[in-house]
Formats: C-alpha cells, structure tokens, sequence
C-alpha cells in the first residue's frame, strides 16, 4: 500500500498550483463581484493540456486517469470553486462521450476538447428531475436522418459557454429508464437556445443556465454510443466518475480554508499573544485538518479503484459516493469554521472566506445531494452484505 504519489502526478500537481496562484488568484474576488465567467483561467489550462489530463493520448490527451484530474481541480478549488467547477464541468461534459460514445463521436470531440479551444458541459436535471433524474420529460423523436428533441434542462453549469452538450432525453418513455437515451449537441444547433444566466448565492464566476430544446434537429450520428435505451447507463457511468472529481473539489476547498484559517490565526494577536495560542483555535484548526486529511484519502481512493481497468461497478459507485458526501461536508465544515476563526473579517467579503463559505454549499447539492449519496452508500452495503 503506497500512499506516495508519483513524481509525474506531483509535477502535474504542482504546476497546477502555479497557475492558479500567477492568474487565477489576484483576480478571483473580483470575478466572484462582478459574476465573469473564468475564460483566460481556462484557456491557460487548456493551454497546459489540463483538459485533456485523463482524456488518451490517442485523441490529443495527456493519457492519465481520474487521479491526475481529481489532483488539478483540487488545486483550482483550494482558491476558487467557481473556476474549479466550470472546469470540472468540462470534464463531466466529456466523460459521456469518452465513455459511451463511439469511436467516430470520440475523435470528433475529445480531439476539439484537449486544446481547452472548445469547452464541454452535461445535461440531465430538470425543473421536475433532479435527485430522480429518471423522471426526466425531455423528448426525443426520430425524424430520418435527425432526432427532434423538445424539453428543457435546468441548473447547467457552463450552459452558454460551452460548444458540445451531452443531453439525455426520453425516446421510449413507456420503457422507462430504458426508454433513454443520449445525444451530442452543439451550440448553434436548429432549436437550442439558452435561458438566462442564473444568479447564485455561490460559485457566481461559474455560468449557470437553462437549455431549451424547441423542435431542435440533432443529427441521428449524434446518438451517444450509436444506439437508443442506454442513456440511463451513461449517466450512471458518467456520475460514477465524475463525483469523485466533486470529492476533489470539496477537498481542495476544505484544504483552502484551513491554509486560510492558520496563516490569520498566528498573525492575529489578541491578549497579547496570536490566537494560534489558544486551544480553544487550536482545536478547531485540528478538527479542520482531520476533516481535510480524510477527504483526501477517500477522495484518492475513489479515484484509483475509478483508474483500475477491472474496477467493480458496484464499489466504484460506493467509493465515489463516499468520497463526494464526506468532502462536500468537510468543506462546508472548514469553510464555516474559517469564518468563525477570521471573525469580522471573516464576514467581509474583501478576505474571501466569506466567498468560500458561499461557494462551499453548492457541494452538497449538485451531482446528487447528500441524501442521494447516502441512499447509494447503503443501497450498496445491503446488496454486498446479502453475498
């Protein structure tokens, strides 16, 4: 058992950490303030090849796993969770097509997706679908050559800047999950339009909006995978990965807020003295690090059972509901405990623990709640339990 990463993926690591300290940092409150989409951030990314980290070399990619993007979106999260999900969403808009989509779809898209030129995003939730994806009520008929789809999706990270769109719909709703399927839209297509721009309490550099689907004419080669039905397996495919990704964000963000919390506590005197003397600070700096220790570990271990090629299905879903419940609640935690250590200023915005705390409680709600993990976690022990 080696807990020891390898000197590739602490290069990869690092790196990561200078960029996002040269150009994302002395800018984030500012585009937190004003609500701007992290395009330059981005682009430098996709410049380091960081967008197609786990996508394989055969397409343009880096030829990594799961680990090596769970270790960059923690170091973008550590500072910014806005920027760290609008480029995990990239990701999560990409597993689909890396996982399900054909050979022809693959070198279409994965090849435009690795430069960090062409931005991805995924689409399941909707105003009456959102813990019970399944109930979805998007549509999708087939007309010759094309699908007509009819619907809308809700809550889409990166939704108007993104250029390749993942999208399920029903195309036998009386077959139920099985009546779903996926297809590939892009931005421009006949009847896709956009909503408006949400306004959030959070994550306010990251874009969220609506998809709307008015008789929109996706190409029949655009069905993911090449057949109808499977969409449901895609999906669970898809988020089987892509929660561990959110673990790595909560991780980096519980770490960002102890980093945070330390470096004021000893600089702060209070009684003649820092409060970093204080065990009253002391214990809740510890209760911090545990809480940030632990996630990594799950995180890491989501993420390399998700990186094993014989990979059980049953303890990926596990491990990768584990992970994502537990860090979503060790940030949430941390982030809170920042603010109380930083006091007033902890309630400024100008020192950004106040933005932590904001970013930090989107975690337990998007890609499935907490309830949702938890109802995958035992869902799972009783079925291993009844081998």
């Amino acid at each position: 058992m080696d807990f020891e990463l390898t000197e590739e993926q602490k290069e990869f690591k690092e790196l990561a950490a200078r960029v996002v300290s040269d150009k994302l940092k002395p800018i984030v409150l500012k585009l937190d303030e004003e609500e701007k989409f992290p395009s330059d951030f981005l682009k430098e990314i996709g410049n380091l090849g960081f967008m197609g980290i786990f996508i394989p070399e055969a397409y343009g990619g880096l030829g990594k796993g799961i680990m090596e993007l769970v270790l960059v979106a923690e170091e973008i999260a550590k500072v910014c969770l806005g920027a760290a999900s609008s480029y995990c969403a990239v990701a999560l808009g990409t597993l689909p097509i890396l996982l399900s989509g054909t050979d022809a779809q693959k070198q279409k898209y994965l090849t435009k997706i690795v430069s960090g030129k062409v931005l991805a995003a995924f689409a399941i939730t909707e105003a009456e679908a959102g813990s019970d994806v399944m109930a979805m009520k998007t549509r999708a008929a087939r007309d010759g050559d094309f699908y007509i789809l009819n619907g809308e999706k809700q809550f889409i990270t990166n939704a108007g800047q993104a250029d390749i769109y993942p999208v399920f719909a029903k195309t036998n709703p009386a077959k139920g999950p099985r009546g779903i399927s996926g297809f590939i839209l892009e931005k421009g297509m006949e009847g896709f339009l956009f909503g408006k721009k949400e306004r959030k309490m959070g994550i306010r550099t990251s874009e969220t909006r609506s998809l709307i689907f008015d008789n929109c004419k996706v190409p029949a080669a655009n069905l993911l995978g090449g057949a109808e039905g499977f969409g449901a397996i895609h999906i669970l495919n898809t988020l089987n990965c892509s929660r561990i990704v959110v673990g790595g964000l909560g991780t980096g963000c519980a770490k960002g807020a102890l980093e945070q919390a330390i470096a004021y506590a000893k600089e702060r005197k209070q009684f003649g003295q820092s409060i970093a003397s204080f065990q009253a600070i002391q214990h809740k700096l510890a209760e911090m690090a545990v809480r940030a220790e632990t996630a990594q570990l799950l995180v890491r271990e989501a993420a390399w059972v998700a990186d094993c090629a014989d990979a059980d299905k049953d303890g990926l879903a596990k491990f990768g509901a584990m992970a994502k419940f537990y860090s979503a609640n060790a940030a949430w935690a941390n982030a809170d405990d920042a603010v109380q250590i930083l006091g007033g200023y902890g309630f400024i915005e100008d020192h950004g623990a106040a933005k932590r705390l904001r970013d930090a409680r989107i975690l337990r709600i998007y890609e499935g709640t907490d309830q949702i993990q938890l109802n995958e976690i035992a869902r799972i022990l009783i079925k291993e339990s009844a081998k």
